[in-house]
């Protein structure tokens, strides 16, 4: 967006929008014009849509996940990689070693044995042990440098749903991107690949996509210790005059941004929290739940999706600004995660994800403040919802998630709940310290024995690196 002035004695020049030259800054990004936007609120059409991307795809597929199962919904995409590969089409595949831990090496070799070039981020057998807690957490497909998809959505069986038995898809959000910022996603794919051991070919970066739609993209890349996502984010919060509404699957917020929302909030802006009620990761979601009170008491007003689990990313700012990716708000995504966001200024797709927003809240509860206490949705009390609910089948994570809270009521409160947790867990850990003396001891300094090798290792490689750079 520009605005043209006039200066005494000057000619007319071009002065930038103040906001967007900050997000600029902040993000480490340019907006790119000419883009179309789609938008993806069903994980199983997205899902659909990025396997008929690839079934097009002519020349390269580029595909980053953080997770890819071994499970029916990853067999379809390793067979539709497959088959592009073997068509002659150059498809370079890019998963997070941690977050796919549980995949089979039968599964990676079949890719291989295809034509695929498949690479694993930060093993977890290495020589820089810090680097371990940097995990890539980006989600992206791109096909012939024209056309991308960029958002939360992971490749499993959980995001497909299964009708058979009954089990919802979790709720995601996907955006699809035709036009010049898709070459941009490919740069970003292309800077992580060559991380993850050499670059690609100079001509798997050589697409010009003509513009496509009206929308202006920036694509913003989170690289620990550069904190750009964390810094736009924070921009973002402390520009919104109207509305912000967040959808975010593990909201923990750092303090500073915590700060933000309750200030927004106190200065009358809507703002809004959409977060899982069941969730994969039950110890995550009670953090959540300990900010409730001060965030209510400021004036935001959070909601719990009733269901499957939501694990959208997504922030909408006034009616302007929209953020769709893989970034959580937490400092693991903020801070120390490789991350990919899509920040775009597109009256269509704000309005399209504030309409997705309303539908997600008819099915969920709002949290409220009581005297004394807090109320928790109706379903974790034992009354009836408010809002009706489709059947869904609970899969062993949410089945899980209901264990954990029935042991918090049974412990009295939230803050009680982790404080018990901890003792119980500390107390087993010393227990076992002192009926096993010698084996502990023996774990402990071989895991000693081990960081001192690889540290060793680690600083003797970076001197050998650095002199033969000078040399």
């Amino acid at each position: 967006m520009s605005v043209t002035a006039a200066a005494p004695g000057a000619a007319l020049q071009t002065v930038r929008d103040p906001l967007a030259l900050a997000l600029d800054r902040a993000a480490g990004a340019r907006p790119i014009e000419g883009n179309r936007l789609q938008h993806f609120a069903d994980s199983p059409r997205a899902l659909d849509a990025m396997l008929a991307a690839i079934a097009d795809a002519r020349r390269w597929v580029h595909f980053e996940n953080y997770i890819i199962r071994d499970d029916a919904t990853g067999r379809r995409f390793a067979a539709a990689l497959a088959d592009r590969a073997r068509a002659g089409v150059r498809v370079r595949v890019l998963y997070d070693a941690l977050g796919s831990f549980g995949t089979s090496r039968k599964f990676w070799r079949r890719l291989v044995q295809a034509g695929v070039a498949v690479r694993a981020f930060n093993p977890l057998l290495t020589l820089r042990p810090y680097e371990l807690v940097s995990r890539d957490h980006r989600k992206l497909v791109v096909a012939d440098g024209g056309w991308a998809m960029v958002g939360g959505l992971c490749i499993g069986d959980e995001w497909a749903g299964d009708p058979a038995r009954g089990r919802r898809p979790w709720r995601d959000t996907m955006v699809a991107v035709t036009g010049p910022a898709a070459a941009a996603f490919d740069g970003a794919f292309a800077r992580l690949w060559d991380r993850a051991g050499g670059p690609l070919p100079p001509d798997e970066l050589d697409a010009d996509p003509a513009p496509a739609g009206g929308s202006s993209v920036r694509v913003v890349e989170g690289v620990p210790g550069r904190a750009r996502v964390y810094r736009a984010v924070e921009l973002l919060v402390a520009s919104a005059a109207e509305r912000l509404w967040i959808t975010d699957a593990y909201l923990i917020p750092p303090a500073p941004l915590y700060a933000s929302l309750l200030d927004a909030a106190k200065s009358g802006v809507d703002v809004r929290l959409l977060v899982p009620g069941a969730t994969d990761l039950p110890v995550v979601r009670n953090f959540t739940r300990v900010g409730y009170r001060q965030l209510l008491r400021a004036g935001v007003r959070v909601y719990e999706y009733q269901g499957p689990m939501i694990h959208a990313k997504t922030m909408l700012v006034d009616r302007r600004w929209a953020r769709v990716g893989s970034s959580n708000l937490n400092v693991s995504s903020l801070l120390s995660n490789y991350e990919l966001d899509l920040a775009a200024e597109c009256e269509q797709l704000t309005e399209e994800l504030a309409r997705q927003f309303r539908h997600d809240l008819t099915q969920s509860s709002e949290i409220v403040l009581q005297p004394r206490r807090m109320r928790l949705p109706p379903r974790l009390v034992g009354e009836e919802p408010a809002q009706g609910d489709p059947t869904h089948n609970r899969s062993g994570y949410e089945l899980g998630a209901v264990a954990v809270v029935a042991f918090r009521r049974v412990a009295g409160g939230l803050r009680r709940a982790m404080a018990v947790t901890g003792t119980v867990g500390f107390t087993v850990v010393g227990a076992l310290l002192l009926a096993f003396p010698r084996v502990a001891g023996i774990v402990l300094a071989a895991g000693s024995f081990s960081l001192a090798l690889a540290f060793a290792l680690y600083a003797f490689e970076r001197r050998r690196t650095r002199e033969s750079d000078d040399g």
